[in-house]
């Protein structure tokens, strides 16, 4: 009896272990049909005018709607340094499909032909969900009156959560420091020649990749100099190491620790989606980031040449010095 009774602890065991495989293995798969969230504030009117906008591309395909409020705001958001509470509004919405390959697309749509989201960009929105943990998704985002669109970002976790696949508290909140960190710089910079919101995403992005390419994607803890490191290698590249101030740069360091810090790192497909994410930016816009790359490499040819006519001329300083030291 007692042999037997072993043998159905193991089988069962073992059936455990297999389901938990097979859900792990459908959390990375895509999903049957697209989540739309839709803000609890809306009227019927404007809930069925944005549902309408964020579905029109599935051309009359089934979704699943969920509905987003002041407590999903509170959940999500909060941790962060959100003060939102359970009746907090919520007009912002989203549709969200996981798929298999193709990285994260954002497309932040037009309500009734205005693009009520003021604050958070599009890839504002991807490079957020890069640091959540969010892995190949098409994401469409839409409002009916002029908000933020935080409510549609936490329509987004709750979609996945929605799916079994509940992200990390502590990559969320990093998350969440990331648009507020990434918005205020574009916001202070929005005026400035030579800058654009592109080149900030572009440049974050590339920090995750090198962050994960240099601590062995999270096995190693990388110091703060060594982050600075990054971030000034990646501004650089991105023709904004004159237009980014200490502050800035002090504020996407400390971003950056809180990356490392949340997590986000050891995600295996964490290096993979920064990485996908940084040349679809530039790959929307090639003609800016050529003109970068070409003025990049320009400065870079010149500082080496510059280098060379610095040591000639002090290789003669010298040898006249030294001339003259004879006489």
């Amino acid at each position: 009896m007692k042999k037997l009774m072993s043998a159905v602890f193991a089988l069962l065991f073992a059936a455990g272990l297999a389901g938990a495989h097979a859900v792990h293995a459908a959390d990375d798969s895509a999903w049957d049909k697209p989540v739309v969230t839709l803000g609890s504030s809306l009227t019927d009117a404007q809930k069925q005018g944005t549902e309408n906008t964020l579905t029109a591309s599935l051309n009359g395909g089934t979704f699943d709607t969920l509905t987003v409020n002041g407590d999903t705001l509170v959940k999500y958001l909060n941790p962060s340094g959100s003060n939102f509470t359970s009746s907090s509004g919520v007009w912002s919405s989203a549709m969200v499909n996981k798929t298999a390959n193709g990285g994260i697309n954002v497309h932040i749509l037009d309500y009734n032909g205005v693009n009520n989201i003021t604050t958070i960009t599009a890839d504002q929105y991807r490079n957020a969900a890069v640091t959540a943990g969010v892995s190949n998704a098409d994401i469409y985002i839409t409002s009916a009156v002029r908000i933020d669109g935080s409510g549609a970002l936490a329509g987004v976790y709750a979609a996945f959560a929605e799916h079994g696949q509940t992200l990390s508290s502590s990559q969320i909140a990093a998350a969440q420091s990331e648009v507020s960190t990434l918005s205020g710089i574009t916001q202070a910079n929005k005026n400035e020649d030579g800058y654009s919101d592109k080149q900030l995403n572009n440049a974050v992005a590339g920090m995750k990749k090198d962050m994960a390419s240099q601590s062995n994607n999270g096995e190693q803890t990388l110091s703060q100099n060594q982050i600075g490191n990054i971030v000034d290698s990646q501004l650089k590249n991105n023709n904004l190491g004159t237009i980014i101030n200490n502050n800035q740069r002090t504020q996407i360091i400390n971003l950056l620790v809180k990356i490392q810090s949340s997590g986000a790192l050891k995600n295996s497909d964490f290096k993979a989606q920064a990485s996908k994410l940084a040349s679809s930016i530039q790959d929307s816009a090639k003609g800016l980031f050529s003109k970068i790359k070409s003025s990049v490499n320009s400065e870079e040819g010149r500082n080496f040449f510059q280098k060379i006519l610095d040591a000639i001329s002090n290789f003669f300083s010298s040898l006249i010095s030294w001339v003259q030291s004879l006489f």
